[in-house]
């Protein structure tokens, strides 16, 4: 989902997870899209501001309302070591 068009008024986002790791991010992109999880992938175009050198993370960003569940779904597929407690 789209998360423009999920926050129309007043939506409040928090991370997932950050990363430099393309395949993990499109890896984590499909299983919460498949799950239905509302989800942004935030700095992505960043890396051209940067050189394409991959040194700044991109962060995962999930809806306030469904961190728990895109965090039980990522510990789910063995991606517990990604998953921040807070």
């Amino acid at each position: 989902m789209i998360l423009a068009a999920y926050c129309l008024e007043e939506c409040y986002l928090k991370e997932l997870f950050r990363s430099n790791d393309t395949v993990l991010l499109s890896f984590v992109q499909a299983i919460l899209s498949d799950a239905g999880v509302t989800h942004q992938v935030a700095d992505g175009y960043m890396s051209i501001m940067e050189g394409s050198l991959g040194v700044l993370p991109r962060r995962v960003l999930v809806a306030n309302d469904e961190l728990a569940q895109a965090r039980r779904i990522l510990k789910e597929a063995d991606l517990d070591h990604i998953v921040g407690e807070d």
